[in-house]
């Protein structure tokens, strides 16, 4: 990150704004303004107004929503020793080991946060490990970084090293005192209930976590049916559909956020509609493990996730690169604009966050600012850029409530010089 400037107050560059899964308004060259307590105030063609910063070939979005990424996997991304249950043996757990340092952990988490915003993302759900030095490091690292974050410690009472796990009194206590901690230190940051999976969890501890959440009124997330050797693990340990498992603890409702989704049944996905639960959609990582393709069209209400380290990119356009060649090879081609709106608006709707993922007068100035090449200059050309441009640069910049977080000067990618 370079030359940060303080204190801006009104930009002019192209904006997209998604207004729902199948349109969106294009502003070739617009203003966007906010006042001094981050909220936008105008956002209309430009008329000669005097702004505080004019970014040429940019395009403005919302920031980007994550709705499914562990912070405790930074460094990891990469590691090809999928898929899922070898993989979180073999990578995923002796690297959440380490994070009891709580040094390693301040670092891992700072360098997540900032990955985050220079991709332009400006809301994520985030996992830590499970240790509670570990959780303080990431949401001190959100605040630091002005990222809005919700995310806590991954709950686990066995199916891995003893020193990631905890029983369900202590898990419990681990969690009242985060709430205890946290509540009010900052509204960007909030405490989550993320019991890991049904292979991960006991029925009790399953079912603390339902009851603490719905005590402390906190969102929920954990993974469902995300491959064929777990589900099947999950049935034969249960005795239940994995959904079913969830739905006795009382995981299932208005807002838990299930990562993946792949395997569930008709009937599962029709208890999940009934519950009002959100599907974290993380293609991406879907194929590095190949765990397979998540059903193009789903009944319930979706977020983009990167699932990093699994997902091997920080970037949501990344993802919903990911997602259009997903729903292609199911025989469906979702547009472009319905990905922009669950990178944005749609995937703040579904995690419940009011005020966020829109660019209109009203909402918080999440903004996000994305380098285009010069001769990109039309929506659907800009807009094809924004989301399936592999290469892309970091944003030119990402502001959080009107506060700029992220800025880069480069003037472009070297092979656009002529």
């Amino acid at each position: 990150m370079t030359n940060v400037q303080a204190g801006l107050r009104s930009i002019r560059c192209a904006a997209f704004d998604a207004e729902g899964p199948d349109r969106f308004r294009w502003i070739p060259d617009a203003f966007l303004a906010w006042d001094a307590d981050g909220v936008l105030t105008e956002v209309d063609d430009w008329r000669g107004q005097s702004v505080d910063r004019w970014w040429p070939n940019t395009v403005a979005t919302a920031g980007f929503i994550d709705g499914h990424v562990h912070a405790a996997q930074t460094r990891i991304v990469g590691a090809a020793s999928g898929p899922l249950l070898d993989w979180l043996a073999t990578s995923t757990f002796p690297e959440e080991t380490g994070l009891a340092d709580p040094a390693r952990a301040a670092s891992v988490y700072g360098r997540f946060c900032r990955q985050l915003v220079a991709g332009g993302t400006t809301t994520a759900l985030a996992w830590s490990s499970a240790h509670e030095g570990a959780a303080d490091a990431l949401f001190q690292a959100a605040i630091d970084t002005g990222l809005r974050l919700i995310g806590g410690p991954v709950w686990m009472d066995e199916g891995a090293p003893a020193s990631l796990l905890s029983d369900v009194d202590a898990t419990v206590a681990r969690l009242e005192r985060l709430v205890a901690r946290w509540k009010g230190v900052d509204p960007r940051v909030e405490v989550a209930v993320l019991p890991r999976f049904a292979l991960s969890c006991g029925p009790e501890m399953l079912e603390a976590a339902g009851a603490f959440a719905e005590r402390h009124r906190l969102l929920i997330s954990t993974h469902l049916s995300e491959n064929p050797a777990e589900v099947a693990a999950v049935r034969a340990r249960f005795g239940l559909g994995y959904a079913e498992v969830y739905d006795r603890a009382g995981l299932l409702r208005p807002g838990t956020v299930l990562a993946h989704c792949i395997h569930p049944t008709e009937a599962e996905w029709a208890l999940l509609a009934e519950r009002g639960a959100v599907v974290a959609h993380c293609p991406d990582s879907n194929d590095f493990l190949g765990s397979g393709g998540m059903p193009a069209r789903v009944p319930v209400p979706m977020v983009l996730g990167t699932d990093v380290a699994a997902g091997r990119s920080f970037r949501i356009p990344r993802v919903a690169s990911a997602g259009f060649d997903n729903a292609l090879r199911q025989g469906a081609r979702v547009p472009p604009a319905t990905w922009l709106w669950h990178a944005t608006a749609g995937g703040a709707a579904a995690l419940g966050r009011s005020g966020v993922g829109r660019l209109v007068p009203g909402a918080q100035a999440d903004i996000a600012v994305h380098r285009l090449p010069p001769w990109v200059d039309a929506a659907e050309a800009a807009l094809g850029w924004l989301l399936f441009a592999a290469d892309a640069p970091p944003c030119a910049a990402t502001f959080v409530g009107g506060r700029c977080v992220w800025q880069h000067e480069a003037p472009s990618w070297p092979v656009w010089s002529d």
